[in-house]
């Protein structure tokens, strides 16, 4: 199966609701690979890595978030270079 990266911004009420936690748990569970992190705009940058059906899978977590969170939108860029990461981190 072939690999891709995406890279996924998340908007609204995204940090400080354990967004992060959530997304590397739902990362995981798809068996991505990459990070998520908290922007200075407020917003949660994810770069997650796998083949397609968890990519969407993923972004489909995405438009909801943790629990906590309310997501106004999603963003996707893909056809990232591939970077082999070996899990999925949370970074600053």
């Amino acid at each position: 199966m072939t690999r891709e990266r995406w890279r996924v911004r998340v908007y609204g009420k995204v940090q400080g609701v354990f967004f992060r936690k959530y997304a590397q748990m739902t990362a995981r569970s798809l068996r991505l690979t990459g990070f998520t992190q908290n922007m200075p705009d407020g917003s949660v940058l994810n770069e997650v890595e796998g083949v397609l059906e968890d990519l969407e899978r993923f972004v489909q977590w995405a438009h909801r978030g943790s629990p906590a969170a309310q997501v106004t939108r999603v963003e996707v860029e893909k056809a990232l270079p591939l970077q082999g990461d070996s899990d999925f981190h949370i970074r600053g």
